[in-house]
């Protein structure tokens, strides 16, 4: 449960991936992220949700600062100030490595085309979301380096 320190300056947002702990901070006034349902901004005091995610970035804002971080699905549940996102997988914009998301989107476009000529429906799938996946991390990388 979060204390009143939390309460009444923010939201903790904490990030967690199979591969570990990815973000961790409180004091955050504002969370933004992109759910099935819509994008929603989260602030201190907000209705308890639980909410699938799609592949998007999720936006933190405390005070002037603002970080993006590539989310690539999961769930989120906020509660008693503290939203919590379980992600397939997910990177902050500084640990991202552009030229590897890149490749792997050129993979994906390569892994679409061969799948859309063999009329392969789940490679398809499987190809589109490594896509979506690439373009992400692109995307967010990019807003760190001012793109």
């Amino acid at each position: 449960m979060a204390d009143e320190t939390t309460a009444t300056h923010g939201i903790q947002v904490q990030i967690v991936t199979p591969a570990g702990d990815i973000y961790n901070e409180s004091g955050i006034d504002i969370a933004i992220v992109n759910t099935q349902g819509g994008q929603i901004g989260i602030m201190a005091k907000h209705v308890p949700i639980l909410a699938a995610l799609t592949i998007d970035e999720l936006i933190v804002k405390r005070g002037n600062d603002k970080e993006s971080l590539a989310v690539n699905g999961g769930i989120a549940e906020f509660s008693n100030n503290i939203l919590t996102v379980i992600a397939d997988s997910a990177e902050t914009s500084d640990t991202i490595d552009v030229s590897r998301a890149e490749s792997a989107k050129e993979r994906a476009e390569a892994r679409l085309a061969h799948a859309q000529d063999d009329n392969n429906d789940e490679e398809l799938k499987r190809a589109r979301i490594a896509l979506m996946r690439a373009v992400n991390r692109i995307h967010v990388a990019a807003l760190k380096s001012g793109r």
